[in-house]
């Protein structure tokens, strides 16, 4: 979608019709709305997002925790560093910034850099739909035919009323969505297993509600379910927490500087030109840098607790918090008493037996599951070259040029690891770069 060939859809008469619309209003969308600011592009611009509001990983803005990457990776400095939109200038704006130089650090509070996002997002409100959840993607043809644009379909949260606009060039950042495995998901309403992305929404007003100690479980090994087990020792006093993992230990991610060039824009033209079998290796290589791991700062916090935690009582049977390795939770029994017994498989013997206490409510932190294109772009499969979701370098679905004019696409965000590596899976610190190639 060069700048250079954006032309407005229908003279911008049709009120309904877009030279682009982006599906989610997350970090990805804006820093494209951000680009297009900085850049003058004259095109017709909708922001569909299923919030009601602009947040940011709202159920995991806990107190203390830091980003993970640098604030320089910011939506706008890889691009542009004199865009209006950097951190630096929100710090300015904010009368912060000198403040901010004295902490000495390039993480700031991750609370700190939802307002940013939010104060970049509050600039964009009148090109923003919220409240809109997005049904599907379908074809808008000619009248020879072929596809020039699209037709975008969603829903208000609120009163379900349906909505239907059209535009030539859609891009897809939805974020993933809650990975909660098979064995502990359940439709009943009040279902005491909640998905580390609403630990902070749902957690405070759950243990609100329960008189004397409660028994938490957390399923999961990497940064969130070590956040959340940290948070729930320094602000509940009154909850027993057993973190459960399937690895032999909590394991600390490798952020060390040659490592981290795996994450630098110029990785991904390496990558994508790499052959199926060494793209996987390549993955496989890199998961220790945001797979199942844990900032070491973090793990020596833990460790010192628990230390602290073994000084005052012997006894590990008393303990009020744990770290269970080499359990796989592959079931739970529930109890008259409504708690949850967890059934636990030994990832070295493959005996499973039930957890000693049973639970109040248990936090899965399992990660998310990336294909929410799949099923929003079903009416799109056979215009696909291959009947696959193929990804073009510049991240355009590949569609066949026979049926899909070259000025009209899909670009997806988020979901394309496979093909353009690891870089994906740390979008927000690859942001900029990213929305320069789409652009």
């Amino acid at each position: 979608m060069p700048a250079a060939t954006v032309e407005l859809l229908n003279g911008g008469e049709d009120e309904d019709s877009y030279d682009l619309v982006c599906v989610g209003f997350g970090p990805a969308s804006l820093a494209i709305a951000v680009a297009i600011h900085d850049r003058g592009i004259p095109a017709r611009v909708l922001y569909l997002e299923r919030q009601r509001e602009f947040k940011w990983h709202g159920g995991m803005l806990l107190p203390h925790t830091r980003m993970q990457i640098s604030f320089l990776k910011d939506l706008a400095t890889l691009r542009d560093p004199r865009s209006q939109f950097t951190f630096l200038n929100y710090l300015h704006s904010k009368n912060r910034l000198v403040a901010f130089i004295n902490l000495s650090t390039f993480l700031p509070y991750r609370e700190e850099y939802n307002d940013y996002l939010t104060w970049c997002a509050s600039h964009f409100d009148e090109h923003v739909r919220y409240g809109q959840e997005t049904l599907g993607i379908s074809p808008h043809r000619s009248k020879n035919g072929k596809v020039h644009a699209w037709n975008i379909l969603s829903k208000d949260v609120v009163t379900e009323q349906r909505t239907t606009v059209r535009a030539r060039h859609v891009v897809i950042a939805v974020g993933g969505k809650p990975r909660i495995p098979t064995a502990l998901s359940d439709p009943s309403p009040n279902f005491p297993i909640v998905h580390s992305s609403s630990y902070s929404i749902m957690i405070p007003s759950m243990l609100a509600k329960k008189h004397g100690r409660s028994h938490a479980a957390i399923v999961g090994g990497g940064q969130s379910a070590a956040e959340i087990f940290n948070d729930l020792q320094n602000r509940f006093e009154n909850v027993s927490v057993s973190l459960y993992t399937g690895d032999s230990a909590l394991r600390p991610s490798d952020d060390s500087p040659f490592v981290n060039e795996v994450f630098d824009p110029d990785k991904v033209d390496e990558f994508y030109d790499l052959p199926a079998e060494a793209r996987k290796e390549t993955l496989n290589r890199n998961k220790a840098t945001n797979y199942g791991v844990v900032r070491a700062e973090l793990l020596d916090r833990l460790y010192e607790s628990l230390y602290r935690q073994r000084l005052q009582e012997p006894n590990e049977s008393k303990w009020q918090y744990k770290i269970v390795p080499r359990r796989e939770v592959v079931g739970y029994d529930k109890q008259v008493d409504g708690r949850l017994r967890l059934k636990l498989r030994n990832t070295v013997d493959g005996h499973t037996k039930l957890s000693d206490v049973g639970f109040d409510f248990i936090i899965v932190a399992t990660g998310y599951v990336r294909d929410a294109h799949v099923s929003m772009l079903e009416s799109t499969k056979d215009l696909l070259e291959t009947g696959k979701y193929d990804i073009a370098r510049d991240y355009k679905v590949k569609y066949r040029k026979d049926a899909v004019a070259t000025d009209c696409g899909i670009w997806l965000q988020g979901c394309c690891q496979n093909s353009h590596g690891v870089s994906l899976q740390k979008l927000l610190g690859f942001i900029a770069a990213v929305t320069d190639t789409i652009l």
